[in-house]
């Protein structure tokens, strides 16, 4: 409830309430319309208050600075699932296929043994 979550962390109500309307929080609410704050609002509480007290940033300051931290815990879900992935892939080719030539990122043609002039040129270089 806002009464504990101000007087846990030694700030106004009014306060709570303002970054409430910047956005800043989101708190859940009962059927009576009491605010309840998860463990996830109060961490978040702990920032914006690190931020603004610590730090002196500005309530808009503290909005891009919260954006920019989901943005990078997103992109950070992504890689692990990129790589997860990855390594699944990878796992998957640890037996050699019959056909090489399936695994191959740009198609190659079979070689061809060189003959005549081409052949000569290739054995006289290896002595």
């Amino acid at each position: 409830m806002i009464s504990v979550v101000s007087e846990q962390y030694g700030i106004h109500p009014q306060t709570l309430r303002l970054y409430e309307r910047e956005g800043l929080l989101k708190p859940s609410r009962t059927e009576g319309n009491t605010r309840l704050y998860t463990d996830k609002d109060l961490e978040r509480l702990e920032v914006i208050l690190s931020l603004t007290r610590d730090l002196g940033v500005n309530l808009a300051g503290v909005e891009i600075i919260l954006n920019m931290r989901e943005k990078m815990e997103a992109m950070q879900k992504q890689m692990e699932q990129f790589v997860t992935c990855l390594s699944q892939e990878m796992g998957s080719w640890t037996e050699p296929p019959a056909d090489n030539s399936r695994r191959a990122l740009v198609p190659v043609a079979p070689r061809a043994v060189p003959t005549g002039r081409a052949a000569k040129a290739t054995t006289r270089g290896k002595s």
